[in-house]
């Protein structure tokens, strides 16, 4: 049997509850196809839940114009729905003279971008914020904050499936083709189907190139390529040393080994990078010995034994290892 429905959405993640939200508040019938048994549980639970500032992207960038407009949307709709989400603050800290050019640059980028709160610190004004911290200089980032993610994304589900969207679990899509019709997919699981749809939307986060290459009638050079960044996170055995989020400078893969708190205040250091060919999410003990080299650059103090292995993501990204960061691309029907 085949069904035929307006609006399909491939991945129950953040990103796609929240097309899925905005698609049903717009009356549109909106079906979303999750191969998993719940949303929410790869990329999206996989993370830090920072809600970021918009400091690290470069100028002019969608990235970045995104990530300013963003934070202000979702620091509202926390607010109005009494979901978990506080504006901490952070510093980006260099710990050397070496670094303060770098940091002069970051904070000229985020300026640039809109990150109109941001502030230069020195060692003596950010460790008055912060005792534990070593650093000679800092950046100060009242806006940056964390949430509760799980939160946010059942609010989403609820709000989409209230107006009328259906989302449909253990559902993988295993292909599809373009037809006169519409796109019509291959739904597998334990009750294989048929669907139709006049517009579908891709958000299968790791599987998304996956999905896009197995619909006939995509273009293949117009998929872009895949690599994955795995990110290890460890946590803090005992009382949290700071009460802001401490980031060192970033890298060209990362926003470097970072200190954040979740809601309940528990502490926890990551993401560290490891380029994978294979979607892994087993946190090797001995990468501890990595984190502890990189906190003591900005917390000297840390004790040995104090880190416990938590959990880790894989991120998707566009750009190679070493290669430059790359920013979002819209293509519209010229190439579509």
């Amino acid at each position: 049997m085949t069904e035929k429905i307006d609006c399909t959405i491939i991945g129950a993640g953040i990103v796609g509850l929240a097309v899925a939200r905005a698609l049903a508040l717009d009356g549109r019938e909106v079906i979303v196809l999750e191969n998993q048994d719940a949303i929410g549980t790869v990329i999206s639970s996989r993370n830090s839940e920072v809600l970021h500032a918009g400091i690290y992207y470069p100028e002019g960038s969608l990235k970045g114009k995104f990530c300013v407009e963003g934070r202000e949307m979702i620091y509202a709709y926390c607010a109005e729905r009494g979901i978990g989400a506080r504006r901490c603050g952070k510093l980006v800290v260099a710990t050397d003279d070496s670094q303060i050019p770098a940091l002069e640059d970051l904070w000229a980028g985020a300026k640039a971008n809109g990150v109109d709160d941001i502030e230069w610190l020195d060692a003596d004004q950010a460790i008055s914020l912060e005792p534990a911290l070593h650093c000679v200089a800092a950046l100060l980032s009242p806006s940056t904050g964390i949430l509760d993610s799980h939160a946010f994304m059942l609010s989403l589900q609820g709000e989409a499936e209230d107006r009328g969207a259906m989302i449909a679990f253990n559902s993988p899509v295993v292909g599809g083709r373009a037809t006169d019709q519409g796109i019509a997919l291959e739904v597998g699981g334990a009750e294989p189907m048929g669907l139709i749809c006049a517009n579908l939307i891709n958000c299968a986060g790791l599987g998304a190139q996956d999905i896009a290459l197995s619909i006939e009638g995509m273009a293949d050079e117009k998929v872009p390529p895949l690599y994955y960044a795995k990110g290890s996170y460890f946590f803090l055995s005992g009382r949290a040393p700071f009460s802001r989020l401490i980031y060192p400078l970033p890298t060209t893969a990362s926003l470097g080994m970072h200190y954040t708190l979740d809601m309940g205040g528990q502490g926890r250091f990551g993401p560290d990078v490891e380029w994978v060919d294979e979607i892994d999410y087993t946190v090797d003990p001995r990468r501890a010995a990595g984190f502890y080299q990189s906190i003591r650059r900005y917390w000297p103090e840390i004790e040995d034994g104090s880190l416990r292995p938590g959990y880790s993501g894989i991120r998707p990204k566009l750009q190679a290892p070493g290669e430059p960061v790359r920013d979002f691309v819209i293509q519209g029907p010229e190439i579509h």
